[in-house]
């Protein structure tokens, strides 16, 4: 009986060994291992988004501030806007105010590539101001 449970012991064993990655080369890191991924900060992220949704859906207007748009990078035109900013700011932009359309006449774009948008517009216009 003792023989018999030493010969599965080992043979379980050795099954075992053999089925090891003892040879087997080391398998290379994914893609998105933290050591080959350049992490932005969130706030990079918005920005760069804020960008995009500008030129495609606010330059039009606000580049040479069309329509009555406050021009981006025209402190005079943006001083008489609210303090409270950017949530105010965002919230006529996703309803619409004045002239300016719902959303910049772009209803595909979320709030918050709205929001991304102001806060885009906010800090290149008044760079040095914080940030909501």
């Amino acid at each position: 009986m003792i023989r018999t449970n030493l010969t599965i012991l080992f043979s379980c064993l050795l099954v075992l060994v053999s089925c090891s990655k003892g040879g087997e080369e080391p398998v290379a890191p994914s893609p998105t291992a933290k050591e080959n991924v350049r992490a932005e900060s969130w706030r990079e992220s918005q920005m760069l988004m804020g960008k995009e949704v500008y030129e495609t859906a606010c330059a039009a207007c606000h580049d040479q501030g069309e329509g009555g748009a406050p021009a981006i990078g025209d402190r005079e035109a943006w001083t008489d806007r609210s303090d409270l900013w950017t949530a105010v700011l965002a919230g006529h932009a996703k309803a619409g105010y004045l002239d300016m359309p719902e959303k910049g006449g772009h209803g595909e774009l979320s709030d918050e590539d709205i929001s991304a948008a102001v806060e885009y517009m906010l800090l290149r216009t008044f760079p040095e101001k914080p940030r909501d």
